[in-house]
């Protein structure tokens, strides 16, 4: 049955689980427990605790407060003390990284920076700001925006950067990073601007990277916003969508010009050193027969030199000599020989030799119906008997 269930008769009492200890009675009527007794008995464990010296002598009756006119323990002070103190330590006590700074400012003003490790600082006094130093952070922007010749393009830029001094990151301006944006956006204006259209759109954007990197950086140090830039890329840009079919025949048109212009400079250089080659061959030739008829003409002039002074110690000998060596030059670049038979002599011996060197090589020694070639003895004959046996020969 329930402690405070009707009917229970007088030993309701005993089933009141607010009752204390044994069963103690609380004048017949049952309701809930007792609050000041229950604050009571915590104030007497905190001065047990605390070792306070105030403390309640009222009966169990409950009639009296206990924290009527004593105030807050000092236990309570404590231990709220030690909770602000522990508070304060969690927040003093920071640890830095590796890869972090931390700038403290005190009163509102800058104080230090500190790099890694456990460092303390006093809030609120002082505030801190830490931030990673060697993070490479990124974002990207695109526009639309004027080349040299007066052509609109979408310049989509992709901008890397991190922070080089926090102290003026933090200090110096407000919000670095919208600073950097509206900076980029002016240099990438300036660059694409002062850049014909050609070179934005082909081969021209990584000296346009260049070029904004440098401004960008420049921009930024004399705003003193403590950011380096590290890299800029200029993506792909292209033409509006409302002229983009136009600018892709530019295109073409472009690369075509230069795929011919290759073409044309691959054949140049094909031809032209070939014909350089060509020129210097005929020019060494040109200095090798120079050298070779000085050498010979020099040579010419020395050998007459030399049979001038043989001519003048044997005249006779020279004499015949070079008539010898006259007709053997003669005679030996022709193939006819003509024989006159002597001073009053009418007959002319004519001697074919081609034919007759023809045969002899056609023959040769062993054949029965061939010409002999003419001999040492028959030379010596007479002419008229020469030239009578060369007919008998043609007759046959």
């Amino acid at each position: 049955m329930a402690w405070n269930e009707p009917g229970g008769g007088n030993n309701s009492n005993d089933q009141d689980p607010w009752g204390s200890g044994g069963g103690g009675k609380r004048g017949g009527k049952q309701g809930p427990p007792d609050l000041d007794e229950a604050l009571r008995k915590l104030q007497d464990s905190l001065n047990n605790m605390f070792g306070s010296s105030k403390r309640s002598k009222n009966g169990s009756g409950g009639g009296g407060s206990s924290i009527g006119g004593g105030g807050i323990p000092k236990g309570l002070w404590a231990i709220a003390g030690l909770v602000i103190l522990a508070v304060w330590l969690f927040n003093a006590v920071y640890m830095v990284d590796e890869q972090e700074q931390a700038v403290i400012l005190r009163f509102g003003e800058y104080n230090r920076t500190v790099g890694s490790g456990l460092h303390l600082y006093f809030p609120p006094v002082e505030r801190k700001f830490q931030r990673n130093v060697t993070q490479v952070r990124s974002y990207r922007q695109q526009g639309q925006m004027l080349t040299e010749d007066e052509n609109i393009v979408e310049v989509p830029v992709a901008i890397q950067y991190r922070i080089s001094n926090l102290q003026n990151f933090v200090l110096m301006v407000e919000d670095p990073e919208t600073s950097l944006r509206h900076a980029t956006e002016s240099a990438v204006r300036h660059v694409v601007g002062s850049t014909p259209m050609h070179q934005v759109l082909t081969e021209g954007r990584e000296q346009m990277a260049v070029e904004v990197t440098e401004r960008l950086q420049r921009y930024l140090d004399s705003y003193n916003t403590g950011i380096a830039v590290t890299q800029v890329n200029i993506e792909n840009a292209q033409a509006p969508a409302e002229v983009q079919d136009a600018f892709d025949d530019v295109i073409r048109a472009k690369e075509d010009e230069v795929r011919e212009r290759n073409q044309a400079e691959a054949y140049a250089n094909g031809v032209i050193p070939e014909a350089r080659g060509k020129a210097q061959r005929m020019l060494e030739e040109a200095n090798g027969y120079h050298d070779e008829v000085i050498a010979r003409a020099e040579g010419e002039a020395k050998r007459f030199d030399l049979l001038v002074e043989q001519y003048r110690l044997a005249p006779d000998v020279m004499r015949e000599r070079l008539y010898i060596d006259a007709m053997q030059d003669v005679m030996s670049n022709t193939s006819k020989i003509l024989v006159s038979g002597g001073e009053g002599n009418n007959n002319l011996l004519y001697l074919p030799l081609d034919k007759l060197m023809q045969q002899s090589s056609a023959s040769g020694n062993a054949s029965s119906g061939g010409v002999p070639a003419i001999t040492q003895s028959d030379s010596s004959r007479p002419a008229t008997t020469q030239q009578r046996d060369l007919r008998s020969r043609e007759s046959r």
